[in-house]
């Protein structure tokens, strides 16, 4: 009942030699070296971005972002700071 090997799932040794043959008589033999070495270095490219996409950025970024945090950290507790700066500003001093 399985007419076509491609359907029922991987294809046998003929399918291969067949696929293999149509490929040489499309691209031609001079060809092939060509776009193998292309398509290996596209692959190697796509999993390099993908390496770059999943590593954590450089050491230089996370400590800017670090620093940037430090730094909304004090803008948000500095007006309370100044607050309180301005307050005993404010206060007489009493000598006891």
């Amino acid at each position: 009942m399985h007419t076509l090997g491609f359907i029922s799932g991987m294809p046998g040794h003929m399918e291969i030699i067949l696929i293999v043959f149509i490929i040489l008589l499309l691209f031609g033999a001079k060809k092939l070296p060509e776009l193998s070495r292309s398509l290996g270095k596209s692959l190697g490219e796509f999993k390099k971005g993908q390496r770059e996409g999943t590593e954590p950025d450089k050491e230089e970024d996370v400590e800017k972002l670090e620093m940037q945090e430090d730094v909304e950290k004090l803008d948000a507790v500095s007006p309370d700071v100044s607050a309180e700066a301005s307050a005993k500003e404010e206060e007489p001093e009493t000598k006891e």
